[in-house]
C-alpha cells in the first residue's frame, strides 16, 4: 500500500509550470532538464545505470531479422526524400500493431517531434489539460508553453519505494471543459500500470467530459507478465491519440522512427500534425524507415531478447537492494524498462539525491538519474532515482557501484 501520497497538484499550481521560472514568457520552453543532465554525462560516465531503452540492436542484427522483401527494399534504397506521414510498407506495419487504425490514422515521425506536433495541432491558449507527474518534460511543457493550464495527476509514493497513480483522483481533476488528458502507462520513471479496471475508468472519464486522451504508450508490449498489457487507447477511444515508437521496447532509440495511431474520428487532426511536420523534419530517414520495417516484422524476437534481458536485470537488482537495505528502498515495477529506487532516510543523512548521485557518477562512474530532472519536488525530496533495466551491462554496473558502497562505508561515508 502506498504511504503518504504526494497529492494532486491543484491547476493553479501547476499552471506556473514547474520548469518556468516567472520571468519567462509563457511561449518560451525552457530547457529540457532530463536532457540536458544527459547530454552532460551520457558520453562521458562509462557505467550508465539509469538509460530507458533497451539494449540497442546493432545493425546486422536488425538486416538479420528481414524477410525477402525488406532486405531488397534496403539493397535498392535510394536516399532521396520519403512519404511525409511515412512509407507505406511502414504505416502498414504499424496499423497491424492496432485493431482500429487505418493508414489515414497513421503519421511517423521521431517520438518526441510527434509529442510536439500533436499537441502544436491540437491545443490553445486556455485549454485544461490534465497530465500524468512527474513524467518526461515534453509531455506538460509543450501546454504549459502554449498557455494551457496543466493540472498535474501526482504519483502516490509507498514508504517501500513503490508507487500508484489514484483513478479517483484523476477523475476529480477532469473538468467539463478539459481538451486533453496525457498518460503514460507503463509509466516512466516508476514503472507503473494500472490494472485493466482502472484503465477502463481512466477512459471512461474521458470519454464523459468529452476529452482527448494522448496515451504515450512507448514502453507498452514490456509487461513482465503478458496478461496485464492494457488495450492501446486507439482501440478503445475514438478520441485517443496513441503515441508509440521503437526507441525502447525495440531497443532501437538512433533510428529515431516513432508514430502517432488514431481512429477515423482524428484523421483530421493527423491532416493537421502532417501540414505542421513540413515545418520541422518534412520527412524522415528513408535508411530509418526501411529498418523499422524489419524490426516489426520481426518484433516478436526483439521482444522476447528485450524481456529474457529485463527479467534477468530485475533479478539482479532485486539481489542487490536486498543487500543494500540500509541504503536503498526499492519496489519492483510491473512493467516497462525503468526502476525508481529511493534512497533510504538513514544513508542519505542530509544529503539530496541529485548530490549523491553526483558523488556516484564522480566517484565510480556509475550514472544514476536523480528525481530532480523531473522537476517533481516530492520524489526528489524522498531520494527517488532512476535505474534502466535493459541494458546488458546492468550486472557490471551494479559490481562497480557495491564496490563503491563498501569504501564509502569503511570510510564512514554511510553504505553498507
Amino acid at each position: 500500500m502506498p504511504g503518504e501520497s504526494a497529492g494532486a497538484a491543484t491547476a493553479a499550481q501547476c499552471d506556473a509550470t514547474p520548469s518556468t521560472s516567472g520571468s519567462e514568457p509563457r511561449n518560451q520552453l525552457p530547457a529540457f532538464k532530463l536532457e540536458r543532465y544527459f547530454a552532460k554525462w551520457e558520453f562521458k560516465a562509462p557505467h550508465l545505470l539509469c538509460c530507458s531503452d533497451c539494449e540497442p540492436l546493432r545493425l546486422l542484427e536488425v538486416l538479420a531479422l528481414a524477410d525477402a522483401e525488406s532486405l531488397r527494399s534496403w539493397e535498392n534504397l535510394r536516399l532521396g526524400y520519403g512519404e511525409t506521414r511515412g512509407s507505406p510498407e511502414l504505416v502498414k506495419e504499424i496499423c497491424g500493431l492496432y485493431e482500429n487504425v487505418a493508414p489515414e490514422g497513421v503519421i511517423v515521425a521521431a517520438p518526441q517531434e510527434c509529442v510536439y506536433l500533436a499537441m502544436t495541432a491540437l491545443l490553445r491558449p486556455g485549454d485544461h489539460v490534465v497530465v500524468t507527474y512527474p513524467g518526461y518534460q515534453s509531455l506538460f511543457q509543450v501546454a504549459a508553453s502554449m498557455g494551457c493550464e496543466v493540472s498535474m495527476w501526482e504519483v502516490e509514493l509507498g514508504e517501500d519505494g513503490s508507487a500508484t497513480f489514484d483513478v479517483d483522483k484523476f477523475q476529480a481533476l477532469l473538468r467539463p471543459t478539459t481538451r486533453l488528458a496525457v498518460v503514460n502507462f507503463p509509466h516512466n520513471p516508476t514503472g507503473f500500470l494500472p490494472s485493466a479496471g482502472e484503465w477502463a475508468r481512466l477512459v471512461a472519464g474521458c470519454r464523459q467530459v468529452g476529452a482527448h486522451l494522448f496515451s504515450d504508450e512507448m514502453y507498452r508490449l514490456m509487461e513482465f507478465d503478458e496478461s496485464d498489457r492494457l488495450p492501446s487507447a486507439v482501440d478503445v477511444y475514438d478520441k485517443a491519440i496513441t503515441l508509440s515508437g521503437l526507441s525502447k521496447a525495440f531497443g532501437l532509440p538512433g533510428l529515431r522512427i516513432g508514430w502517432l495511431a488514431v481512429q477515423p474520428a482524428l484523421h483530421g487532426l493527423m491532416d493537421r500534425v502532417a501540414e505542421l511536420k513540413d515545418y520541422t523534419t518534412i520527412c524522415n530517414s528513408q535508411p530509418s524507415e526501411a529498418l523499422a520495417v524489419m524490426a516489426l516484422r520481426g518484433r516478436s524476437s526483439i521482444l522476447r531478447r528485450n524481456l529474457d534481458l529485463v527479467a534477468a536485470n530485475c533479478a539482479a537488482l532485486r539481489a542487490f537492494m536486498d543487500d543494500h537495505p540500509h541504503v536503498f528502498s526499492y519496489c519492483q515495477p510491473r512493467a516497462g524498462s525503468v526502476a525508481f529506487p529511493r534512497l533510504a532516510p538513514a544513508a542519505a543523512a542530509g544529503e539530496d539525491v541529485e548530490s549523491f548521485c553526483e558523488r556516484v557518477v564522480q566517484g565510480c562512474g556509475v550514472l544514476l538519474l536523480p528525481a530532480s530532472v523531473y522537476d517533481h519536488g516530492p520524489s526528489a525530496a524522498r531520494g527517488h532515482f532512476r535505474i534502466g533495466l535493459g541494458r546488458r551491462d546492468l550486472p557490471q554496473c551494479l559490481a562497480v557501484l557495491r564496490e563503491w558502497l563498501r569504501e564509502e562505508a569503511l570510510a564512514g561515508k554511510g553504505g553498507s
